[in-house]
C-alpha cells in the first residue's frame, strides 16, 4: 500500500484519450508477460502532441513522473485496459486529474495499476512538468514542493483498498470473495 507519492509531474490539459495514452497499434502486446508489459509501458503517452514534450527518454521503459496531472476527461476514448496498465508500467503510480472518463477510473481499479485521484481545483493549470509534489493518499492532498501549496483531493473511497490490493482479482482474493488460484 503507498501513502505517499513523492517526484516529478508530468502536466496535460483536457480530453487526453486513451489513443494518446497507448495507441492502437501497441494493443497486441499482452501485460501479462513481463517484457511486453515493460514494452507497453515504453510507448505510454506516446500519442500525445508534441506541445506536452516527451514523458519517456529516448529508449528509456521507465518514466521520470511518477504522478501525472491532468484536467477534464482523462482517459476518455475507447475502452482499453491497456491504458492504466501503460501508464503503471511506465513508472506512473498515480494521475490526479480534475475528472475522467468512468472507464478509465474503472480500468485504474480493475486493473491495480495506478490510482486515480480527482483534484478538487484546475491543477493542471497551476503546476508545471518537471515540478516536484508529494501526494499523500491518506491526507488527500497534493503538495507543491516549491511553494508549499496544499491542494484537496477527492476521497478514493471503496477503490483505494482494490489499488491497494492490485486490482480486483487480487482484492477478490484477499478478501475472500473467490479462492486462491489452484495449480
Amino acid at each position: 500500500m503507498v501513502a505517499v507519492v513523492r517526484g516529478k509531474v508530468f502536466v496535460v490539459d483536457d480530453n487526453i484519450d486513451t489513443d494518446q495514452i497507448i495507441p492502437a497499434e501497441y494493443l497486441t502486446l499482452v501485460p501479462s508477460k513481463p517484457e511486453e508489459y515493460e514494452k507497453l509501458g515504453s510507448y505510454a503517452l506516446i500519442g500525445l502532441p508534441d506541445r506536452y514534450g516527451k514523458f519517456m527518454a529516448e529508449g528509456a521503459t521507465k518514466t521520470e513522473y511518477p504522478i501525472v496531472v491532468a484536467g477534464e476527461n482523462f482517459g476518455c476514448g475507447s475502452s482499453r485496459e491497456h491504458a492504466p496498465i501503460a501508464l503503471g508500467a511506465a513508472g506512473v503510480e498515480a494521475v490526479v486529474a480534475q475528472s475522467y472518463a468512468r472507464i478509465f477510473f474503472r480500468n485504474c481499479a480493475a486493473t491495480g495499476e495506478l490510482y486515480p485521484c480527482e483534484s478538487r481545483e484546475r491543477l493542471c493549470d497551476r503546476l508545471v512538468t518537471g515540478e516536484e509534489v508529494a501526494l499523500d493518499l491518506e491526507a488527500l492532498t497534493l503538495t507543491q514542493i516549491v511553494t508549499g501549496a496544499v491542494f484537496a483531493l477527492a476521497p478514493l473511497g471503496d477503490v483505494k483498498p482494490v489499488i491497494d490490493a492490485g486490482g480486483l482479482f487480487a482484492y477478490a482474493r484477499q478478501t475472500g470473495m473467490i479462492g486462491a488460484p489452484t495449480s
